[in-house]
Protein backbone atom coordinates (compact mmCIF):
# COMPACT_ATOMS: atom_id res chain seq x y z
CA UNK A 1 0.00 0.00 0.00
CA UNK A 2 1.43 3.15 -1.15
CA UNK A 3 2.50 5.45 1.74
CA UNK A 4 0.51 9.04 1.65
CA UNK A 5 2.35 11.97 1.15
CA UNK A 6 0.90 14.05 3.71
CA UNK A 7 -1.66 12.50 6.47
CA UNK A 8 -3.58 14.62 9.28
CA UNK A 9 -4.62 12.54 12.47
CA UNK A 10 -7.32 14.84 14.82
CA UNK A 11 -6.39 18.18 14.03
CA UNK A 12 -7.88 20.64 15.63
CA UNK A 13 -7.60 24.76 16.01
CA UNK A 14 -9.86 27.21 17.64
CA UNK A 15 -9.82 31.30 17.69
CA UNK A 16 -11.18 32.22 20.49
CA UNK A 17 -14.90 30.88 20.96
CA UNK A 18 -14.58 29.69 17.42
CA UNK A 19 -13.54 25.87 16.38
CA UNK A 20 -12.19 26.24 13.13
CA UNK A 21 -11.12 23.05 12.23
CA UNK A 22 -12.00 19.76 14.99
CA UNK A 23 -10.48 16.42 14.57
CA UNK A 24 -9.65 16.56 11.06
CA UNK A 25 -8.29 13.18 9.32
CA UNK A 26 -6.87 13.37 5.87
CA UNK A 27 -4.73 11.96 3.19
CA UNK A 28 -3.37 13.46 0.39
CA UNK A 29 -1.60 10.75 -1.84
CA UNK A 30 1.61 11.16 -3.91
CA UNK A 31 0.70 12.73 -7.56
CA UNK A 32 -2.36 13.52 -6.96
CA UNK A 33 -4.95 16.58 -7.37
CA UNK A 34 -6.90 16.53 -4.07
CA UNK A 35 -9.92 18.88 -3.39
CA UNK A 36 -10.29 20.73 -0.10
CA UNK A 37 -14.44 21.77 -0.43
CA UNK A 38 -16.72 23.52 1.76
CA UNK A 39 -18.55 27.10 1.90
CA UNK A 40 -17.53 29.77 3.23
CA UNK A 41 -16.38 29.54 7.34
CA UNK A 42 -16.09 25.75 6.71
CA UNK A 43 -12.35 25.18 7.95
CA UNK A 44 -10.43 25.24 4.09
CA UNK A 45 -8.50 27.97 4.54
CA UNK A 46 -7.41 27.64 8.69
CA UNK A 47 -6.55 23.53 7.46
CA UNK A 48 -4.16 25.15 4.70
CA UNK A 49 -2.41 27.52 6.88
CA UNK A 50 -1.79 24.73 9.78
CA UNK A 51 -0.50 22.39 6.91
CA UNK A 52 1.97 25.47 5.42
CA UNK A 53 3.12 26.37 9.03
CA UNK A 54 1.37 29.85 9.35
CA UNK A 55 -0.51 27.78 11.98
CA UNK A 56 0.48 25.57 14.77
CA UNK A 57 -2.83 23.19 15.53
CA UNK A 58 -3.92 23.17 19.07
CA UNK A 59 -4.60 19.33 18.93
CA UNK A 60 -3.32 16.32 16.22
CA UNK A 61 -0.43 14.85 14.70
CA UNK A 62 0.44 16.12 11.26
CA UNK A 63 2.68 13.19 9.10
CA UNK A 64 4.41 13.58 5.99
CA UNK A 65 6.52 11.07 4.03
CA UNK A 66 5.27 8.80 6.96
CA UNK A 67 7.00 10.62 9.76
CA UNK A 68 5.57 13.52 12.16
CA UNK A 69 6.11 16.75 11.12
CA UNK A 70 6.10 20.15 13.16
CA UNK A 71 6.31 23.08 11.19
CA UNK A 72 7.76 26.21 12.89
CA UNK A 73 7.01 28.61 10.01
CA UNK A 74 6.28 29.00 6.38
CA UNK A 75 9.93 28.48 5.53
CA UNK A 76 9.98 25.56 7.28
CA UNK A 77 7.34 23.71 5.69
CA UNK A 78 8.88 25.12 2.32
CA UNK A 79 12.44 23.64 3.19
CA UNK A 80 10.33 20.09 3.61
CA UNK A 81 8.36 20.36 0.09
CA UNK A 82 5.15 22.11 0.87
CA UNK A 83 4.16 25.19 -0.79
CA UNK A 84 1.01 27.19 -1.02
CA UNK A 85 -0.30 30.19 -3.34
CA UNK A 86 -2.87 32.18 -1.24
CA UNK A 87 -6.23 33.48 -2.48
CA UNK A 88 -4.85 37.40 -2.35
CA UNK A 89 -1.09 37.65 -3.52
CA UNK A 90 2.08 38.46 -1.75
CA UNK A 91 4.17 40.26 -4.47
CA UNK A 92 5.80 43.74 -4.29
CA UNK A 93 3.95 45.44 -7.30
CA UNK A 94 7.15 47.95 -7.85
CA UNK A 95 9.53 44.87 -8.39
CA UNK A 96 9.86 42.46 -11.23
CA UNK A 97 8.76 39.36 -11.30
CA UNK A 98 12.64 37.85 -10.91
CA UNK A 99 13.20 40.67 -7.77
CA UNK A 100 10.06 39.08 -6.37
CA UNK A 101 11.12 35.54 -6.37
CA UNK A 102 14.65 36.47 -5.26
CA UNK A 103 13.35 37.40 -2.09
CA UNK A 104 12.60 33.83 -1.60
CA UNK A 105 14.87 31.88 -4.00
CA UNK A 106 18.32 32.57 -3.22
CA UNK A 107 20.40 32.60 -6.66
CA UNK A 108 22.07 35.10 -9.24
CA UNK A 109 19.39 36.85 -10.93
CA UNK A 110 20.70 35.68 -14.60
CA UNK A 111 20.49 32.19 -13.40
CA UNK A 112 16.91 32.71 -12.01
CA UNK A 113 15.62 34.50 -14.63
CA UNK A 114 16.41 31.54 -17.19
CA UNK A 115 14.82 28.92 -14.74
CA UNK A 116 11.76 31.49 -14.76
CA UNK A 117 11.75 31.05 -18.51
CA UNK A 118 12.45 27.71 -18.48
CA UNK A 119 9.64 26.56 -15.69
CA UNK A 120 7.27 28.38 -17.61
CA UNK A 121 8.01 26.29 -21.16
CA UNK A 122 7.41 23.43 -19.24
CA UNK A 123 4.51 24.11 -17.51
CA UNK A 124 2.52 26.48 -19.08
CA UNK A 125 3.12 29.47 -17.47
CA UNK A 126 4.85 31.88 -19.47
CA UNK A 127 6.09 35.20 -17.85
CA UNK A 128 8.49 38.24 -18.57
CA UNK A 129 11.02 37.71 -15.83
CA UNK A 130 11.69 41.43 -16.22
CA UNK A 131 8.00 42.79 -16.20
CA UNK A 132 7.28 44.79 -13.36
CA UNK A 133 4.26 43.13 -10.98
CA UNK A 134 2.08 46.32 -11.37
CA UNK A 135 1.94 45.45 -15.48
CA UNK A 136 0.88 42.07 -15.25
CA UNK A 137 -2.45 40.68 -15.56
CA UNK A 138 -3.88 38.35 -12.35
CA UNK A 139 -3.70 35.53 -14.38
CA UNK A 140 0.42 36.63 -14.82
CA UNK A 141 0.84 37.06 -11.22
CA UNK A 142 -0.81 34.08 -10.19
CA UNK A 143 1.69 32.51 -12.23
CA UNK A 144 4.01 34.20 -10.81
CA UNK A 145 3.49 32.98 -7.44
CA UNK A 146 3.22 29.09 -8.76
CA UNK A 147 6.14 29.72 -10.42
CA UNK A 148 8.06 30.84 -7.10
CA UNK A 149 6.97 28.04 -5.39
CA UNK A 150 7.98 25.56 -8.08
CA UNK A 151 11.51 26.91 -7.83
CA UNK A 152 11.66 25.87 -4.11
CA UNK A 153 10.93 21.83 -5.49
CA UNK A 154 7.85 21.22 -3.55
CA UNK A 155 6.05 18.06 -3.40
CA UNK A 156 3.21 19.55 -2.35
CA UNK A 157 1.37 22.22 -3.52
CA UNK A 158 -1.46 24.31 -1.84
CA UNK A 159 -3.94 26.42 -3.63
CA UNK A 160 -6.55 28.39 -1.82
CA UNK A 161 -9.36 29.18 -4.14
CA UNK A 162 -6.81 30.09 -7.02
CA UNK A 163 -9.89 30.17 -9.47
CA UNK A 164 -11.59 32.91 -7.44
CA UNK A 165 -9.20 36.24 -9.24
CA UNK A 166 -9.36 34.36 -12.73
CA UNK A 167 -12.03 34.70 -16.14
CA UNK A 168 -13.27 31.62 -16.95
CA UNK A 169 -10.84 31.26 -20.26
CA UNK A 170 -8.46 31.27 -17.80
CA UNK A 171 -9.50 28.84 -15.48
CA UNK A 172 -9.17 25.42 -18.41
CA UNK A 173 -5.21 26.90 -18.72
CA UNK A 174 -4.69 26.94 -15.05
CA UNK A 175 -6.18 23.11 -14.89
CA UNK A 176 -3.62 22.25 -17.72
CA UNK A 177 -1.14 23.51 -15.82
CA UNK A 178 -2.41 21.82 -12.74
CA UNK A 179 -2.45 18.52 -14.68
CA UNK A 180 1.13 18.69 -15.84
CA UNK A 181 2.72 19.08 -12.36
CA UNK A 182 0.84 16.39 -11.09
CA UNK A 183 2.42 14.02 -13.84
CA UNK A 184 5.31 15.29 -13.00
CA UNK A 185 5.48 14.29 -9.95
CA UNK A 186 3.49 17.32 -7.52
CA UNK A 187 0.84 16.68 -5.17
CA UNK A 188 -1.94 19.48 -5.26
CA UNK A 189 -4.28 20.38 -2.57
CA UNK A 190 -6.72 22.26 -4.27
CA UNK A 191 -8.78 24.34 -1.70
CA UNK A 192 -12.44 25.56 -3.40
CA UNK A 193 -16.65 25.63 -3.15
CA UNK A 194 -17.11 25.09 -6.60
CA UNK A 195 -18.44 21.65 -6.92
CA UNK A 196 -18.32 21.73 -10.98
CA UNK A 197 -14.42 22.45 -10.80
CA UNK A 198 -13.24 19.86 -8.40
CA UNK A 199 -15.15 17.46 -10.63
CA UNK A 200 -13.15 18.66 -13.79
CA UNK A 201 -9.87 18.72 -12.25
CA UNK A 202 -9.50 16.47 -8.97
CA UNK A 203 -8.83 12.85 -7.98
CA UNK A 204 -10.35 12.97 -4.94
CA UNK A 205 -12.57 15.14 -2.63
CA UNK A 206 -12.59 15.79 1.28
CA UNK A 207 -16.03 17.82 2.36
CA UNK A 208 -15.34 20.05 5.32
CA UNK A 209 -18.73 21.70 7.22
CA UNK A 210 -18.44 24.14 10.28
CA UNK A 211 -14.86 22.48 10.68
CA UNK A 212 -15.33 18.83 10.55
CA UNK A 213 -14.72 16.14 7.42
CA UNK A 214 -18.20 15.28 6.39
CA UNK A 215 -17.34 13.53 3.71
CA UNK A 216 -14.94 11.92 0.95
CA UNK A 217 -14.48 10.77 -2.21
CA UNK A 218 -11.51 8.72 -3.97
CA UNK A 219 -13.15 9.90 -7.43
CA UNK A 220 -13.58 13.47 -7.44
CA UNK A 221 -15.39 12.74 -10.66
CA UNK A 222 -18.11 10.97 -9.48
CA UNK A 223 -19.43 13.41 -7.04
CA UNK A 224 -22.88 14.64 -6.79
CA UNK A 225 -23.51 18.40 -7.41
CA UNK A 226 -24.83 19.25 -4.29
CA UNK A 227 -22.90 19.35 -1.48
CA UNK A 228 -24.44 16.78 1.23
CA UNK A 229 -26.58 18.16 4.11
Amino acid sequence: MTIPLLSLRGISKSCGQIHANQAIDLDVAPQSIHAILGENGAGKSTLMKLIYGVEQPDDGTVIWEGRPLHLASPADARRKGIGMVFQHFSLFETLTVVENIRLVVPGRKADLKERIKALGREFGLDVDPLAHVHALSVGERQRVEIIRCLMTNPKLLILDEPTSVLPPQLVEKLFETLRRLRDGGVSILFISHKLEEIRAICDRATILRGGRVTGMSIHASTMPMTLPA
